[in-house]
């Protein structure tokens, strides 16, 4: 036979076996991808045929748990219908079934099912939530003592529970801060709540007032509810006297409604256990017209009044709020002196117009007649400016 003619010499007979193998590999790749593929797709077919049974499952109904018998019967009541003695279902977890709580019942046997959230209004769900606030005692700027008396109050009863238990005495249920708008009420709640990593809970007074008989209270109890669930918590209620003012004998029918909303508040306030990790902060600015059923021991047991910054506070605001800005020869002792009277706000006000005027000139910086022009406008009167001037030229020469 002549070599080369019809026959492979032994090395394309390697190459060719190398390439076979090679192959053969990836071949057995494919094969283990598509077995891959098959199971996840036949998972994903299982589960889609458990959700189509779960949907093809005529609705359920909704009630209320009244009685756990035992592990495995309970008492329930669908709305304000007939009660039952059901079944419950072996998944259920018994240790958060309770009296109260909202179920899902079979339509044929009536049997527990499911356990369901707790009914809320929407009204509750939109009050300001905020899981951990950002402000700090750093934000604060003079109110040392008034801030010392708060933490008392609410941060060591939380961090420190075993100290009331070895005195032997109640720490306060609830605090009430009380002075003019715009001093740190609401500044010095968040402080706290970030302190003790508390959910801060924000509502006005006049957001629980209602139309309707007994939608306030109803309110005022989801409000507490929601708090116990997002545990610890701080309520901050502002402006309380919207549903806290003095009862009077005689009433008109929406006075009728908010005294049922602040007897609901005394209630919850009086229901709810002093150790424990729902506080309640309020805050007004008329405490003389507040109902005395508020102000007694064992509700809004410490009032802290936050008034009006002295001139060591003024200065402590504004350092507080200048720390970030490029100031260049600012005498915020000056700019103290001349804002006599003016709240916490009042003077964020001017710190923040002193940086407009700077910006409208297109400076990088904030001057001290930046400042002064800004007092001028937060304050509104030339007349006070120019008086403040003189007393400070007196008093420095």
């Amino acid at each position: 036979m002549v070599e080369g003619v019809g026959v492979k010499s032994s090395d394309e007979y390697d190459d060719y076996i190398t390439y076979l193998k090679r192959r053969i590999r990836q071949l057995e790749l494919q094969v283990r991808t598509l077995e891959a593929d098959k199971e996840r797709l036949e998972r994903e077919l299982s589960r889609l045929r458990v959700e189509m049974s779960r949907l093809r499952q005529p609705p359920a109904f909704a009630g209320n748990v009244i009685e756990v018998l035992d592990e495995d019967r309970a008492i329930v009541q669908n709305y304000n219908g007939p009660r039952f003695v059901v079944r419950i279902a072996p998944w259920i977890e018994r240790d958060k079934l309770k009296p109260g709580s909202r179920v899902a019942l079979d339509q044929r046997t009536m049997a527990i099912v499911e356990i369901l959230p707790s009914e809320k209004d929407p009204s509750v769900l939109g009050f300001e939530v905020i899981e951990r606030p950002n402000v700090t005692y750093k934000d604060i700027g003079g109110l040392e003592r008034q801030l010392q008396e708060l933490r008392e109050a609410i941060e060591l009863p939380l961090k420190h529970p075993d100290l009331f238990e070895k005195i032997g005495i109640e720490p306060p249920k609830g605090v009430l801060l009380y002075g003019p708008p715009g001093c740190g009420k609401t500044l010095m709640a968040k402080a706290i709540a970030r302190e003790v990593n508390a959910t801060f809970i924000r509502v006005v007074g006049s957001e629980l007032v209602r139309k309707f008989i007994g939608e306030g209270a109803r309110l005022v109890h989801e409000l507490f509810e929601l708090a116990k669930e997002k545990a610890p918590t701080i309520i901050f209620i502002d402006e309380i006297d919207a549903i806290g003012a003095k009862r009077m004998d005689e009433t008109t029918g929406g006075e009728r409604e908010v005294n049922r909303t602040l007897m609901q508040l005394l209630a919850e306030m009086d229901g709810f256990d002093p150790r424990g990790n729902v506080k309640i902060i309020a805050a007004t600015n008329r405490p003389d017209i507040l109902d005395p059923a508020l102000l007694r021991p064992g509700r809004f047991d410490r009032l802290i009044e936050v008034p009006l910054p002295d001139f060591r506070g003024r200065l402590e605001i504004l350092k507080v709020h200048t720390r970030k800005m490029n100031l260049r020869d600012v005498d915020l002792r000056v700019i103290a002196e001349l804002t006599e009277g003016a709240s916490g706000a009042d003077l964020k006000a001017i710190t923040t117009e002193a940086g407009m005027f700077a910006i409208r000139n297109r400076r990088e910086y904030v001057t001290q007649e930046d400042f002064l022009k800004a007092v001028e406008k937060v304050l509104g009167s030339e007349h006070r400016l120019a008086q403040a001037i003189a007393a400070h030229e007196v008093m420095y020469g």
